[in-house]
């Protein structure tokens, strides 16, 4: 099979010659339908996070099964299913006391032959991403990777409930809570705070005020469920948030992975609010926050994939779309080829997409 592989940080991604072995118990064998490019991968591109090179990058996915290996109960040949990074083992404590996205037990994602998931002529090892590794034709992946959905669901649009949708939502719904009527802030309108705006707007938030410095991001929140819209070149971000809800927001969600903009979620709080850092700040990097606010019972708090439970959250999900109340569409930006991968990272950093996707059979 074809796949991208990253050689090196900073360096553009170079499509191989990659074979894998059939599926050892436990394990599913998937043809990758199509793959989402996320932001998260662009940070292992540039080296903000650690990763053992090569790798072949990518998890934000859906296909169709091909062949399962001996023990697997859970799905069959034909199959249409998404892939999730938060693989679980279902025996931990955090597993057995419902947070299997904090799953501990490793040996679920390592077992024996794991290592060797990905080959090729080469003698180096070829290392897989996050226990899926979509930039490819195939994967090989953990039962407890995946999650069935319905077969009328599309499989381009599937793809982005993965990361992109799950996680977005999830920090809304699992990690904050959010009930009807609390105000919300998002910081940033690409595919995870559009995930979040639509999530507040499924929720029931009064008011949704969706922050961004493009117009045309800020333009889609609005179908999305925003009520507000900021702009921070026009004024400090904080005070613009306050002047609109006299005072401060309930929630407010941080999705860039920047510095300045996860203390601007913390500043934008009402008394009680909870900030929700979604982003991936740099590896190693300090935010930093006015003791004083603490007083009033603010409160900071981290989201991981949503704090999803996957295999309950990504079938609701795809029922809201079917029903008209999760807005898909609209975020696909680009369909791109697997040898055009490179040009779709580029276009991600610009800042000119709000999802691209490889799609396999193009």
């Amino acid at each position: 099979m074809k796949a991208a592989v990253l050689y090196e940080v900073n360096k553009p991604l170079v499509i191989e010659d990659v074979s894998l072995p059939k599926p050892g118990p436990r394990e599913v064998l998937i043809r990758t339908s199509v793959a989402g490019l996320c932001h998260s991968d662009l940070h292992f591109m540039e080296g903000l996070y650690p990763h053992p090179l090569p790798a072949v990058l990518g998890h934000e996915s859906a296909g169709v099964v091909e062949q399962v290996g001996s023990d697997v109960t859970y799905v069959k040949p034909g199959d249409h299913v998404v892939t999730c990074l938060s693989v679980f083992c279902g025996t931990c404590d955090n597993c057995t006391t419902g947070r299997t996205v904090l799953c501990t037990d490793t040996t679920v994602k390592m077992l024996p032959g794991a290592s060797n998931r990905m080959q090729w002529s080469r003698s180096e090892k070829l290392h897989q991403f996050l226990n899926l590794s979509s930039f490819a034709e195939q994967m090989l992946v953990h039962e407890n990777a995946i999650v069935k959905i319905k077969k009328e669901m599309p499989l381009d649009l599937a793809a982005l409930i993965g990361c992109g949708v799950i996680t977005g939502y999830g920090a809304v719904v699992n990690t904050a809570k959010v009930t009807a009527g609390e105000s919300v802030a998002v910081i940033g309108c690409g595919g995870v705070g559009m995930a979040a705006i639509n999530g507040a707007q499924i929720a029931g938030a009064g008011r949704i005020i969706a922050i961004d410095t493009n117009p045309a991001k800020l333009q889609l929140a609005t179908k999305l469920g925003a009520t507000d819209v900021v702009d921070p070149r026009n004024g400090d971000v904080i005070q613009q948030v306050r002047e609109l809800t006299g005072g401060g927001v309930h929630h407010s969600f941080e999705v860039l992975g920047r510095k300045e903009t996860a203390e601007q979620a913390f500043g934008m709080l009402a008394p009680g609010g909870t900030a929700t850092i979604v982003g991936m700040i740099p590896f190693g990097q300090k935010i930093e926050l006015h003791g004083f606010d603490f007083l009033r019972e603010r409160k900071i708090q981290g989201s991981s994939m949503g704090s999803n439970h996957f295999r309950v959250d990504m079938p609701r999900l795809v029922d809201f779309y079917l029903r008209g109340r999760l807005h898909l569409e609209d975020w696909i930006s680009a369909k791109l080829k697997l040898s055009e991968i490179n040009e779709g990272f580029a276009n991600m950093k610009a800042g000119k997409t709000l999802r691209s996707v490889i799609v396999f059979d193009s």
